[in-house]
């Protein structure tokens, strides 16, 4: 099984970037497709992204189209969610996850990390 670290949360002015990481244990790490979801106070976790196992294959909510790019090394058991032009409604708690590549269901990801805080101010 897979265990999960995120990192890289902070606080930011709008417009500017951060670079999530989720750092993963396990031999495994390869063979999984990755997500990213976020959960803003008193709202449901929702999609942001997934990664297929080989990075070949991407896909994102409407919502980050364009300003987020998601990324892996394999070699260093990392998945990683570049963030630019940041607006104050993408705070929320950012966390990775292992699913599947087509879904954007929470329910079908497993293998949750804790979470890394990212606050955008106006």
């Amino acid at each position: 099984q897979v265990q999960l670290v995120e990192s890289g949360g902070g606080l930011v002015q709008a417009g500017e970037t951060l670079r999530l990481s989720c750092a993963a244990s396990g031999r495994t790490f390869s063979s999984y497709a990755m997500g990213w979801f976020r959960q803003a106070p008193g709202k449901e976790r929702e999609f942001i992204a997934t990664i297929s196992w080989s990075g070949s294959s991407t896909y994102y909510a409407d919502s980050v189209k364009g300003r987020f790019t998601v990324s892996r090394d394999n070699a260093k058991n990392t998945v990683y969610l570049q963030m630019n032009s940041l607006k104050p409604e993408d705070t929320a708690v950012y966390y990775c996850a292992t699913g599947p590549l087509r879904s954007r269901e929470v329910a079908d990801f497993r293998s949750w990390g804790q979470g890394t805080q990212v606050t955008v101010s106006s």
